[in-house]
């Protein structure tokens, strides 16, 4: 009974974090203050979700969908990358920093960093053009109405942003979501847990 209890007060006070952060008054920012509140049509926020979605199965796997599906977290190596998406657009400086790859034409951008010469983690940035029907169009809400209660919910601080990270659990991975404000997703990390 007491660990029913103690499951039961852990989902509660989760949940009290997560609409905390969903209904968060105040922009992460300054430069989220003096942006105008974006419209989006119904078209552009079913493609949203569907892009959304196309993240859940694959993650069980440790992977993204698209033109990295055949990386994996923990398995795949540098040459392996470098063998599929080619040379980054800007090389990582240190043994902890991320390979970058920019956004362009249509094609999301990456950043993959590694561990050992293997994949430690992934970062999708989505695409520049019609970010709106990418993950420029993914909110918390809709994340949240699409696949239930996170996993975590914390408070983190990059240089004078602070950001929210929803996290999820899919498997042996997680599956982090950063979000600037409540309709202002940044990235997506996928990693080892």
């Amino acid at each position: 009974m007491n660990r029913i209890l103690r499951n039961a007060l852990a989902v509660l006070l989760s949940s009290l974090l997560l609409i905390a952060g969903l209904t968060e008054a105040a922009p992460a920012n300054a430069n989220e203050a003096a942006k105008p509140a974006r419209q989006v049509s119904a078209s552009d926020a079913a493609m949203a979700k569907k892009v959304l979605n196309s993240f859940y199965k694959p993650a069980l796997n440790g992977r993204f969908p698209g033109s990295v599906n055949g990386l994996k977290v923990g398995v795949s190596t540098r040459k392996n990358v470098l063998g599929l998406i080619g040379q980054p657009d800007k090389q990582r400086t240190d043994a902890d920093g991320f390979d970058l790859y920019h956004a362009e034409m249509g094609h999301p951008g990456y950043a993959v960093a590694y561990k050992l010469n293997k994949i430690r983690e992934i970062r999708y940035f989505g695409t520049n053009i019609e970010r709106e029907t990418n993950i420029g169009g993914i909110t918390k809400r809709m994340l949240i109405g699409a696949w239930g209660a996170p996993a975590g919910s914390v408070k983190i601080r990059n240089g004078s942003l602070v950001q929210q990270k929803i996290t999820y659990i899919r498997g042996a991975y997680k599956l982090a979501f950063i979000f600037n404000s409540s309709t202002n997703l940044d990235h997506i990390n996928l990693l080892k847990r």
